[in-house]
């Protein structure tokens, strides 16, 4: 299943970066970015779509990894390099990645549950609790 979600992942960084978000920029009404991360094993620059929310001048994604026990690849990469790149529609900018505190998270996980539905459903699976990251321009 790894190998088919890594293809779909790649294809989908590759439509996007080449439409500059105009195609595959949207899941719904959710907007999507691309987060890009320095492999904290590899220090190779790896590239994930996900959705995200608008808090004031930060971006909230979730590393939700469909409900996984496990943290996605990309939490654990920013947990170790916090300098991310992010690529919002046409335009690329460079952050810093924080996991949201408790009471931030405690905030924003109500609109990004209404944002995307199944973000709950995902959270009933899984014992962890799914950070909240917020990335903000450096």
């Amino acid at each position: 299943m790894r190998p088919l979600i890594r293809f779909f992942s790649g294809l989908h960084v590759r439509l996007y970066r080449l439409t500059g978000g105009r195609f595959v920029g949207r899941m719904g009404k959710a907007p999507i970015l691309l987060l890009t991360t320095t492999g904290r094993r590899s220090g190779t620059p790896r590239t994930t779509p996900l959705l995200y929310l608008r808090d004031g001048d930060a971006y909230a994604v979730v590393a939700s990894f469909g409900g996984s026990p496990t943290h996605p690849a990309w939490y654990l990469n920013l947990t170790a390099n916090a300098q991310v790149d992010v690529q919002t529609g046409p335009e690329r900018f460079r952050a810093t990645a924080r996991t949201a505190a408790a009471e931030e998270r405690d905030r924003l996980w109500p609109r990004l549950v209404e944002l995307y539905g199944s973000y709950a459903s995902y959270q009933r699976k899984t014992t962890r609790e799914i950070p909240v990251v917020l990335l903000e321009r450096r």
